[in-house]
């Protein structure tokens, strides 16, 4: 039905007959003249229907926005007064000769030209994916996952399914559930990740594996967040963690400067503890320039509660973000605003210290909360951060994983409003995980419980599992973290260990991991693996908010899907095959 696409007609095809299918973008009658934009997947090019060359004309008059339209005709130069740089055919149009209206549309539900919801845009996604944006964006998605299985196969990778029903497993979110049919009263899990698939091929001797895959979990949903998304699944065997990191960080330097022509050289390797420490997060955007500073040494015996009492806890912590020459940026309100901010994140308060003038001592600063402290201990404070006239410092007091959240937040909070983050890409590695999360309810995998720890047995890791690290490797990329991995425990003593220090007694990992445990027994190679997050990793190359706008169907923030007004009712009957009686949930 067409012989070119509507963004690939140029110049080279002067005079030459062509057939194009489409969607009228826009049209115009200028005096009988009437002129349309065509629009397929490729762009857009400018089609006239002259009275004088043709007799489509009669068919063009009714012509609307959207209408889906084939037409023929020859390609003309723009005279040079009318050319349009800013299309890629706008040195040429298309003088048509026949017009066929393939399908006719009614007036749209939504108007591109206004503000649109993300509610709406969902609900008519097939008309949203139209849009140039979108339709870039898609494109783009799927040149990303081209340009990855290339590198994959080029470097010995094989391209393995795993199953999408399988058993569930414990891996830090809720399943979704699939009841069975044929064994009633029992349910398949929708798969968190590929995690225990892709280790027992490592066991089955495919020592190299990936795989682009859907992954599901049942959590509460944010812009970089959704119940389904999209892994690119990589693992091997017989590799060290430093060459599990080699060879995927080639395959992301690859992928930039093939879609990008981003250079972004070698990554940097930083320690959590590092991480934590200098920016109050596990994944830094290293393009801002501010950093945390622990001044608990500094603060102990200062009479002022708020700050001796987390500096005098081991669990504690003191630490300052200093803001250079903001001080007259940030008015009273500001401040107030940011104390409020922080609240989100546990903190009681934003203590904060203005530097005015740094030769006129204890006057030259504006704070109220200078009385508190002695000058001894001012004078160190101000040395430690290295402060000058215009700065501003805030602090945080409290246990230490409110500090690091709460002025982990403020400093990206702070570094947006005040335009201090730079331009381009900012690559690192955090590594060195601790093995373990203390948390009231006991100890939690900080990854998951297939990681292997760092340089202990089974025996030295169950003595001090709190002081144990992970052999555990985050890619961060300007704040964002686009994939994540591991070395995997391969010793059937080491994952028992585990197991224990979770609570996981033997029958109830008998039960949720008999076949990995079995399988342990015969002759498993040490292996390891990374997963990157595909969509997170798009929408951070196209520039997107949110992972919605490189889905082509994603839900909503309630996991809804506005378009087919999915999750609904199930049958009465295929509940009753399934063996599955519902309690009535309505309310009052």
């Amino acid at each position: 039905m067409r012989s070119h696409y509507c963004g690939q007609v140029n110049e080279t095809l002067t005079g030459q007959q062509v057939t194009l299918a489409g969607w009228v973008n826009r049209r115009r009658d200028l005096g009988g003249v009437i002129f349309i934009d065509m629009r397929d997947r490729e762009g857009v090019v400018q089609v006239v229907f002259d009275p004088q060359q043709t007799a489509a004309i009669e068919h063009a008059d009714s012509l609307r926005q959207e209408f889906c339209i084939q037409i023929q005709g020859t390609v003309k130069n723009r005279p040079e007064s009318q050319v349009n740089d800013s299309m890629a055919t706008g040195k040429v149009e298309i003088i048509a000769t026949e017009l066929t209206i393939l399908s006719r549309s009614e007036p749209l539900p939504i108007d591109f030209n206004s503000e649109v919801s993300e509610e709406q845009r969902l609900r008519y996604r097939y008309i949203d994916l139209r849009r140039p944006l979108m339709n870039q964006r898609l494109q783009f998605r799927a040149k990303v996952a081209s340009s990855v299985r290339r590198f994959l196969d080029d470097n010995g990778f094989l391209d393995i399914e795993t199953p999408m029903l399988t058993r569930a497993t414990p891996e830090g979110a809720r399943d979704y559930l699939v009841p069975s049919r044929t064994h009633k009263g029992k349910f398949f899990a929708l798969p968190q990740s590929p995690q225990l698939f892709k280790q027992l091929l490592m066991m089955s001797g495919f020592d190299r594996y990936y795989q682009i895959v859907k992954c599901f979990r049942d959590e509460d949903l944010r812009a970089d967040r959704q119940p389904e998304f999209t892994q690119i699944d990589i693992e091997t065997s017989f590799m060290s963690a430093e060459q599990v990191r080699e060879v995927t960080e080639k395959l992301v330097r690859q992928l930039f400067n093939d879609m990008l022509d981003v250079e972004l050289g070698d990554f940097p390797t930083m320690p959590y503890s590092e991480a934590m420490r200098r920016f109050g997060s596990d994944k830094p955007d290293l393009r801002n320039p501010l950093e945390l500073v622990d001044v608990a040494d500094i603060l102990k015996d200062v009479e002022f509660k708020v700050f001796s009492g987390p500096a005098n806890d081991p669990k504690g912590r003191v630490a300052v973000i200093k803001v250079p020459g903001a001080a007259a940026q940030l008015s009273r309100k500001n401040i107030d605003d940011y104390a409020k901010f922080v609240e989100i994140y546990g903190a009681k308060g934003l203590a904060w210290v203005k530097v005015n003038d740094m030769n006129a001592g204890r006057d030259g600063l504006q704070s109220p909360i200078l009385k508190f402290i002695p000058d001894a201990e001012l004078d160190a404070l101000l040395a430690r951060v290295e402060a000058a006239d215009g700065d501003i410092l805030f602090f945080g007091a409290d246990n230490q994983t409110v500090v690091s959240e709460a002025l982990g937040a403020l400093r990206l909070k702070l570094g947006e409003d005040l335009n201090l983050v730079a331009e381009g890409w900012r690559p690192l590695w955090v590594v060195d995980f601790p093995m373990f999360e203390a948390t009231d309810e006991g100890l939690f995998a900080l990854h998951h419980p297939f990681t292997a720890p760092v340089g202990v047995s089974s025996t030295e890791l169950e003595a001090n599992p709190e002081g144990t690290l992970s052999n555990a490797y985050d890619m961060v990329l300007n704040g964002v973290e686009v994939g994540g991995g591991s070395v995997r425990i391969h010793e059937q003593s080491m994952q028992a260990a585990v197991f224990r220090i979770l609570g996981i007694s033997d029958e109830e990992a008998r039960e949720k991991f008999g076949f990995l445990l079995d399988a342990l027994k015969y002759g498993t190679p040490p292996h390891a693996g990374l997963a990157f997050g595909l969509d997170r990793l798009v929408m951070l190359m196209v520039g997107a908010s949110s992972i919605r706008d490189v889905i082509a169907f994603p839900k909503t923030t309630t996991a809804a899907c506005p378009l087919t007004d999915a999750p609904g009712a199930a049958n009465p009957a295929a509940l009753a095959e399934l063996g599955i009686a519902l309690n009535d949930t309505k309310q009052g």
